[in-house]
């Protein structure tokens, strides 16, 4: 899910100059594991008689590693590809089930993910958005209410009880929720960059570039994800 996983207490670490974290860095490593990603999301997308029934034990798999490397961030280096690598074979598969839905979803989803994306990366470079103390409660908080109603919609469908109103509705409320997720999920981007550029203008570890490429990373599969579940509901 979202971000909060970059905290500032990572980056008070004295490291010499050499294996300091950057910024370059960081977008290398976030490079190497994005094609990780959708190599292995192609290979799902293209064999879905094989991926399909794994798509349970890998996202649970990758959910495992998610909370080992950010417990422990020095394993990212280490961890933070075979991740990748588990959440493409399981968004390949997710993806495809949107597709056969609502054929043309897929590609349209992907193109406003990058769009937002870069107008997030323009509205903090201008100083339009900024990661101010206020900001960041009111997108932390907003974040960790999602994730309560996520928890809430597993628990009840575990229980046969259903699922949570209108998270998966199409009404107007639903298309309501759906799009203030996709802002929250946004607005952590901000977060992100921020914490970033703080981690190599500090001298961070350099093991934080992985981590920090990886945490980005989990924003923009949520926000992809997000972006799936509202022009699918658009669409019905």
């Amino acid at each position: 899910m979202s971000n909060p996983l970059l905290k500032d207490s990572v980056f008070r670490t004295t490291v010499s100059s050499s294996e300091v974290m950057t910024v370059s860095g960081t977008i290398n490593k976030s490079m190497i594991l994005w094609t990780l990603l959708v190599a292995s999301a192609f290979y799902s997308w293209t064999h879905p008689n094989v991926i399909m029934p794994l798509v349970m034990p890998i996202l649970l798999g990758g959910f495992v590693l998610a909370m080992i490397s950010i417990s422990k961030q020095t394993v990212s280096p280490f961890l933070s590809p075979i991740y990748a690598i588990c959440k493409g074979l399981a968004l390949g598969a997710i993806s495809l089930y949107f597709e056969k839905a609502h054929p043309g979803i897929v590609v349209n989803a992907v193109l406003l993910t990058i769009c937002v994306l870069f107008c997030m990366l323009a509205a903090y470079k201008t100083g339009i958005l900024k990661a101010t103390p206020r900001f960041q409660k009111v997108v932390i908080f907003s974040t960790l209410a999602i994730v309560l109603v996520y928890i809430m919609n597993l628990l009840l469908n575990l229980f046969g009880a259903g699922s949570f109103p209108y998270l998966h509705n199409s009404s107007g409320l639903g298309i309501v929720i759906s799009l203030a997720i996709v802002v929250v999920a946004s607005l952590n981007l901000i977060i992100d960059f921020d914490l970033i550029e703080q981690g190599a203008q500090h001298g961070a570890p350099k093991y934080m570039e992985w981590y920090s490429a990886f945490s980005l990373m989990i924003t923009l599969v949520w926000l992809y994800l997000e972006m799936l579940r509202l022009l699918s509901k658009l669409r019905d």
